[in-house]
């Protein structure tokens, strides 16, 4: 029989649990999104259709709709234009760092505004890399073993890597890093590879920590001014001493005051996260994000989850992390179940994406990572986080659907 009359006894059925799973987290995503911005009086008074809870339903149809169309394609078919999608979003990432084309926000330049709408290429770069990394890394095993396999999949890694963190964007290029190694891992390649990248990254990291707190100020290393402070308040170097023996007291006390305010939204946060207790304050009824110490611009997108810790407490913080749990599981039965190593690896590495950006967000929100502005999947309000988030899970789906489909 022929690979295309295979393909035509696929098993159409998908992956019930983890669709019940996301339907769940999206429902979670438009309550809160809505709690965190109805708060503000200003876009309280806005009409419900310019409001942010409304376009979080729009953005989950439109991904939905997306992720649909991903599993109508076998992933074979999808992976044959993996190098395409893997160029185009290299482009895309090159274009958004051009002054007069990427638009700055908050210090950075991350997106592209078409039609009045940001876009922000680093969150579909993200799947164009698994993509492309599963193809690539979808080879005889033997080849694996050859150094220069090694390094041509390091290099692919390297290449968003780097652009994304010229944007500057340390989040979304540092969720790279584990998802590339892991896909590189389970693909075969020999861990004395491996290991020896992840010695010598691991050596570099703690050169470039000990140079950020402890280095002469002309000895260190160039760095944007808001990532050595979110450095700084994470590790709890105090800003006086930072500065240098020959700073006077008074610019001391100016430091810490800046220290001090530098430090509210992950203090605010913490303190959101430890006040929901079990069963929380109820829906709407947190003070720290009904008051507006949760910080306006970044509750209903990074620090949902502080949000949703306060109003539902401990309760609806471990349900939160159980959906979570059940998407990440169910991914990683359906790499076990893949029938081919191209599958495999796709599912590998959509798995550990979306862990990744779990970890981080929740750590940033009970302050054991530091801030890093990584949205927290299907929860987050964004239009391009919630557009990737669904089209990884349709990728997922689709490894499912066709997994006898050869």
């Amino acid at each position: 029989m022929t690979y295309n009359t295979l393909n035509k006894e696929h098993h159409s059925t998908v992956d019930v649990s983890q669709l019940v799973a996301i339907f769940l987290l999206m429902a979670i995503s438009v309550a809160f999104v809505y709690s965190a911005t109805m708060a503000n009086e200003g876009v309280a008074a806005l009409a419900w259709y310019k409001q942010s809870w409304f376009r979080q339903i729009i953005w989950f149809g439109l991904g939905m709709g997306a992720a649909s169309v991903v599993c109508l394609v076998d992933y074979h078919t999808l992976t044959r234009w993996a190098f395409v999608a893997y160029w185009l979003t290299i482009l895309t990432l090159i274009a958004v760092i051009i002054p007069g084309i990427g638009s700055m926000r908050y210090g950075a330049r991350r997106w592209i505004e078409i039609g009045g709408q940001p876009f922000q290429p680093s969150e579909f770069a993200k799947l164009a890399f698994i993509l492309a990394q599963a193809h690539f890394l979808s080879r005889p095993v033997d080849e694996l073993r050859q150094p220069r396999i090694f390094w041509k999949s390091i290099a692919m890694l390297g290449l968003p890597f780097l652009l994304i963190l010229k944007e500057p964007d340390l989040g979304s290029a540092l969720v790279l890093v584990p998802t590339g190694f892991a896909m590189l891992l389970a693909a075969g390649t020999p861990k004395r590879y491996i290991l020896q990248l992840l010695g010598i990254g691991g050596v570099l990291a703690v050169l470039f920590v000990a140079d950020v707190l402890y280095a002469p100020p002309k000895f260190r290393l160039p760095m944007q001014d808001y990532q050595k402070k979110r450095l700084l308040v994470y590790f709890g170097r105090d800003y006086g001493d930072y500065a240098g023996p020959g700073t006077s007291q008074a610019e001391r006390l100016k430091l810490r005051e800046q220290q001090f305010n530098d430090s509210h939204n992950v203090r605010q946060a913490l303190i959101a996260v430890g006040s929901g207790g079990l069963t929380g304050e109820g829906w709407r009824q947190g003070q720290q994000n009904s008051l507006g110490f949760l910080p306006q611009a970044g509750k209903h997108n990074d620090f949902i989850f502080s949000v949703i810790a306060e109003e539902k407490g401990f309760v609806g913080s471990v349900i939160v992390i159980t959906l979570y749990a059940v998407i990440l599981f169910t991914g990683i039965r359906i790499a076990g179940q893949a029938r081919d190593r191209l599958g495999k690896l796709l599912a590998v590495g959509v798995v550990t994406l979306i862990f990744s950006h779990v970890f981080i967000n929740i750590g940033m929100n009970i302050r054991i990572m530091p801030v890093t502005g990584v949205p927290l999947p299907l929860l987050s309000y964004g239009g391009s986080s919630v557009l990737g988030s669904l089209i990884a899970m349709g990728m997922l789906q689709n490894v499912y659907i066709y997994r006898k489909a050869y």
